[in-house]
């Protein structure tokens, strides 16, 4: 092992410090703003660019898909990445993928580049949120740290949720290429500012790449991840490949990369540690973690549109503007939890969230085609609070009890179930609601979504459930000291 400095860096006194740690983590957290905004921002514009670029409907989608299957393959491997390198080296590559990828996008001659673009924008955006979870770990002091993870609930939750909204904005506006040009200068500008004043001490162990453990990553979690989207777009039907060849293939690759890495972290060689699990705390926050992203992004970010959509008879603006005030109740929530949780511990907020999220989740169920759009807004902004409470603590509580060498690692396991989880819950949701409408071509009805709410509403009582096994006592950081933040040069 041995410390590698940002070379460059100027000594500064210990005084400031927190005053400069603040500045970085807001560079961090503004430049993964940009980045996870850009996951959803171009969902409104898939009907467009079929006629745009000529290419069907299940191609297009591929934008989207082939965006978050990456992003599934590459996190896995940042635990590695931020053992391995300085966190200015991988922001500096980070943001630099993502401007690349930006500016193939806005070009793009066709629908092969373009989805080149948004392949390599993929690639920066996976290290982007590990590597902000951990510099929150290593630059705030315990007392702070609940208050700084909130406004990392900004970035999880209130990008992906306003990104359709001002995606169909610019698009009436504008045009798809603008959603590109517009988000060009906002990254260049975020790695200019990041490469002169990230600079931080920094631990790097110099730890060889296994290959094979990456090689069974990507089939692993590409395969899981691959199976899951198919599932959900048709339940099987009009692809080349069943969804359950990926899926079974991925769920192989995965229990050989698990048996792997629990022979290589042995030595310290793993390539995704799984020894953040041996910690009660970190294990729960998982479990908990699992239901409570399949019904964000599953009931909240697919459901709840397709019921506005195909039940109210919304348009597609209007339903993106119905699930606005929700994002933005829980990206507020985020700095107040933080706050609480720094005071009174996981705990005596995870389990009231919990039972929001449940209450909604069963309230959906009783939605049908009479129910008023300030109805459908009311539970939401009730589910978005619920989730507003959980996730906060969960994330904070989670990463906290880990030691500093399994810092990276946790960050990395904890981003790759929020994939996982997310894709899961949209298989398992839009599947369901699939299977229970009345119409013969399958397409959701009010019948089957809400038996899909009704689904939804059986997870939010197993997530209640496991929040009752959140530690009573505030979290203790292992291996942690009171001047955390005074690594910053």
């Amino acid at each position: 092992m041995h410390v590698s400095t940002d070379s460059g860096a100027p000594s500064v006194d210990r005084g400031p410090a927190p005053r400069r740690a603040s500045l970085l983590i807001g560079v961090l957290v503004v430049s993964a703003f940009v980045m996870i905004l850009n996951e959803t921002i171009l969902s409104v514009a898939l009907r467009d660019l079929t006629v745009d670029l000529g290419v069907s409907t299940s191609t297009v989608q591929w934008l989207t898909s082939g965006f978050l299957l990456t992003m599934a393959v590459v996190i896995p491997t940042t635990g590695f990445l931020l053992d391995r390198f300085t966190p200015r080296q991988i922001f500096i590559v980070s943001l630099s993928l993502f401007s690349l990828g930006t500016l193939l996008s806005a070009i793009a001659p066709g629908f092969g580049v373009l989805l080149v673009g948004r392949i390599v924008q993929a690639c920066g955006t996976a290290v982007m949120l590990p590597l902000l979870m951990t510099s929150v770990m290593r630059l705030v002091p315990i007392a702070r740290r609940g208050a700084t993870m909130g406004t990392i609930t900004i970035v999880i939750a209130v990008a992906p949720a306003v990104g359709p909204t001002i995606g169909g904005a610019v698009l009436a506006g504008l045009g798809w290429r603008w959603m590109f040009w517009i988000v060009l200068p906002l990254a260049v500008a975020a790695l200019v500012i990041g490469a002169v004043w990230l600079r931080l001490d920094s631990t790097t162990r110099a730890v060889p790449l296994d290959v094979m453990s990456v090689l069974l990553s990507a089939i692993g979690f590409g395969g899981v991840l691959y199976g899951l989207s198919t599932l959900g777009e048709s339940s099987g039907g009009g692809h080349a490949v069943p969804p359950w060849l990926p899926i079974v293939a991925g769920v192989v690759a995965l229990v050989v990369f698990v048996a792997r890495q629990l022979r290589l972290q042995r030595d310290d060689r793993a390539l995704l540690d799984l020894r953040p699990f041996t910690h009660r705390p970190f294990a729960v926050a998982i479990v908990l973690s699992v239901p409570l992203f399949m019904c964000l992004i599953g009931a909240s970010a697919i459901l709840l549109p397709l019921y506005l959509q195909t039940v109210l008879g919304t348009s597609t603006f209007v339903s993106g503007l119905a699930v606005l005030p929700g994002g933005l109740v829980l990206g507020l929530l985020g700095r107040p939890v933080g706050a609480l949780f720094d005071r009174f511990g996981a705990r005596p907020l995870v389990i009231p969230g919990a039972v929001a999220m449940a209450a909604s989740l069963w309230l959906f169920a009783t939605l049908g085609p009479a129910s008023s759009l300030n109805a459908v807004i009311g539970i939401h902004v009730l589910l978005m609070a619920g989730l507003g409470l959980m996730m906060t603590p969960l994330m904070t509580e989670s990463l906290g009890v880990l030691p500093d060498h399994l810092t990276s690692h946790g960050s990395a396991i904890l981003s790759t179930l929020q994939q996982v989880s997310g894709a899961f819950g949209t298989a398992v949701f839009v599947t369901v609601a699939a299977l229970g409408s009345a119409a013969p071509t399958g397409s959701p009805d009010a019948d089957g979504l809400q038996t899909a709410f009704v689904v939804a509403g059986c997870i939010g009582l197993v997530a209640l459930a496991a929040s009752l096994f959140v530690r009573r006592r505030p979290a203790v950081w292992a291996g942690a000291g009171s001047e955390v933040g005074s690594g910053v040069s």
